[in-house]
């Protein structure tokens, strides 16, 4: 299966479903019509349909067919169970994006590093340090490490556009899985003077390990969310036991 072709499927039922040309709680096209549509195979149909259901957007009902759930929110929200950059995300939403770069280095990882972060001793990695603006206003602090070997002629100015596109369609790498956890923590002084935190004295922090098609872990992130503008949505299934 091309995965140009998949990818083109997927990415233009969701953009129909978020544009509402496939409104809620009405059918997507048949298999046989989209299909036909597409001019591809059916399993190249039922896989992007299958990812869609992952993240909530539809549902197949026997006897129906494939169902539109999908809601927007009021504002830009991430899906915990799909892999998404910032541009990715606020496009999506229709929503204006920038990114500040407030730090761009390189680190030999120590003990200490390896401990914290996951990478082996001795690799080199980038450490970018970076403000992410919605419409103007300051929503997130991130904190990123790539390994070098995996991401290389990472620069600045890509670091500010979307790592991930680079990575893709620049270099031809797989971005496949990440390992996220989600805590709540104490602001700090950079929280503060870069993020407008106002009254509040803690943001919302996602941490995510992220692998690609060689199951190397390429990347470590911690995300710091502004509590008030953080909205993160998932799809859940209820498992019988």
């Amino acid at each position: 299966m091309p995965a140009k072709k998949y990818s083109f499927i997927y990415d233009d039922l969701k953009r129909k479903i978020e544009k509402g040309i496939y409104k809620p709680q009405s059918c997507l096209p048949t298999e046989y019509t989209l299909v036909e549509m597409y001019k591809c195979s059916r399993n190249t149909i039922r896989r992007a349909v299958k990812e869609l259901s992952e993240i909530g957007y539809v549902q197949s009902i026997h006897g129906k067919g494939v169902v539109v759930i999908y809601q927007k929110g009021e504002w830009s929200d991430f899906s915990i169970g799909v892999i998404e950059s910032l541009k990715e995300a606020a496009l999506r939403n229709n929503l204006e994006y920038h990114t500040k770069v407030l730090v761009f280095t390189e680190f030999v990882v120590d003990e200490r590093l390896h401990e914290r972060l996951g990478f082996e001793v001795g690799a080199e990695v980038f450490y970018l340090q970076r403000v992410r603006y919605i419409n103007n206003t300051p929503v997130i602090m991130d904190n990123n490490w790539f390994l070098k070997s995996v991401v290389p002629g990472l620069n600045k100015e890509i670091a500010a556009d979307s790592v991930y596109h680079y990575m893709e369609n620049v270099l031809g790498e797989t971005i496949v899985t990440a390992k996220r956890m989600m805590t709540v923590e104490k602001a700090t002084e950079m929280d503060r003077k870069y993020l407008d935190l106002g009254d509040y004295d803690c943001l919302a922090v996602v941490s995510s390990h992220t692998f690609n098609a060689d199951g190397v872990m390429f990347e470590y992130t911690q995300s710091r969310h502004r509590p008030d503008r953080f909205v993160f949505s998932t799809m859940a299934m209820r498992r019988k036991s």
